[in-house]
């Protein structure tokens, strides 16, 4: 049965307890947003109870609360109501006002994440603090999903289980495509058209290529180091190994947490361990170092623009792609003041996991290092947006 009108609500408030009626107005316009009652969440109360509320409104908060507990209790709406005068949110209003906006916002997201309705992060995707239209819709339908799944089926697969399947199946109101692909093509597009012209007029052409998981790769070189790390005599450190093997080493150590010093011997960790089980995680981990999120914005701007000229496994002149490079991203608003040292460091870790070759003054990727290359871009596209700390 739809919840009752707000109106209606309002004026039968108005008479019943009419010192109230003007509070709870206040709050149930926020709430809503002028949509229909039926449509609100136990997430949309929460926030709006333990962020929107403290942050926004003013006046009593308290008072505020429960006044729009009386209106939602009227409608019939007891599960929601029991959040506005619960000692929770009593609790997360006086944090706020005594101890500030920082502390509220702890208190808000401790006790968010205790309801179950707030969707995890999945493996097929990390939600954003920053979200777009389809993947705030996707947000919103799988909390809406877990709260009924808490109410009507106790024993239901857990919170990760059902998202992923409320994420990866075809949804009829979607006309048969998947909230995933949706917030995928969000990203992808997000990615393509938010920097400068020269970097938009170079990754438009990736847009829809990138749509498709790139298949694993072999990678003999660092899978032939895990192999002999994870043997009896380890990997020796006596003999002098080339560049390309220090760089290796350095990578599989350093960066993947996948080899360790053992005395005169490097051995395979743990993490090593579990790359050399799984060809989807080591290629996934090794792909992932060619755009580095350590590294400062710029040097992964010069990253991206790289791979992208490199792709499509054509030759490039390494004066021309140090000369594109600076041009794409001083187009970005960056100033490439050692884009030659940024790119050596990238064609370095090319190098090393066997994925280019240069020759005669040009670079090349091989067929896997062009596989490499978008898989790389693909996940850098598909990053979530987050709030950045100073």
């Amino acid at each position: 049965m739809p919840a009752p009108d707000v109106a209606a609500l309002l004026l039968e408030l108005e008479r019943s307890e009419p010192e109230v009626a003007d509070e709870a107005r206040t709050a149930v316009e926020w709430l809503t947003g002028g949509e229909p009652l039926e449509t609100v969440t136990q997430l949309d109360v929460c926030e709006f109870l333990w962020f929107t509320l403290p942050t926004k409104v003013d006046g009593d908060r308290e008072s505020t609360a429960v006044s729009l507990g009386r209106l939602l209790r009227l409608g019939g709406l007891d599960r929601y109501a029991a959040l506005c005068d619960s000692p929770t949110t009593t609790e997360i209003l006086r944090t706020y006002e005594r101890e500030g906006e920082e502390a509220g916002n702890t208190a808000y997201h401790q006790a968010l994440q205790a309801t179950g309705v707030l969707p995890p992060d999945v493996p097929e995707l990390q939600w954003s603090t920053i979200m777009g239209p389809e993947e705030l819709g996707a947000h919103v339908a799988c909390s809406a999903a877990l709260e009924l799944a808490m109410l009507t089926a106790p024993d239901f697969d857990g919170q990760v289980g059902l998202t992923r399947r409320w994420l990866t199946e075809a949804r009829p109101e979607l006309g048969g495509d998947s909230w995933l692909h949706r917030v995928q093509g969000e990203r992808l597009n997000r990615w393509v058209l938010g920097r400068g012209p020269a970097r938009r007029e170079l990754a438009q052409p990736f847009e829809v290529r990138l749509h498709a998981p790139v298949p694993a790769a072999p990678l003999p070189a660092l899978q032939g180091l895990l192999v002999l790390a994870a043997s009896e005599e380890g990997v020796p450190l006596r003999l002098p190994p080339s560049p390309e093997a220090i760089a290796l080493r350095e990578l599989a150590e350093h960066s993947l947490g996948a080899i360790r010093h053992f005395g005169t011997r490097l051995i395979i960790t743990a993490e090593g361990r579990r790359l050399l089980a799984s060809p989807e995680h080591l290629w996934e981990a090794a792909t992932a170092l060619l755009l580095a999120q350590g590294d400062s914005d710029v040097t992964v701007s010069a990253g991206e623009a790289a791979l992208l000229l490199l792709a499509s496994g054509d030759p490039l002149p390494w004066s021309e792609l140090c000369a594109k490079v600076s041009e794409v991203i001083g187009g970005e608003g960056w100033r490439p003041d050692d884009v030659a040292g940024t790119l050596a460091t990238l064609l370095r870790h090319i190098t090393a996991l066997g994925l280019g070759v240069t020759l005669d003054g040009s670079v090349r990727l091989t067929p896997v290092g062009q596989s490499a290359a978008l898989a790389a871009l693909r996940a850098h596209a598909l990053r979530p947006r987050k709030y950045v700390s100073v």
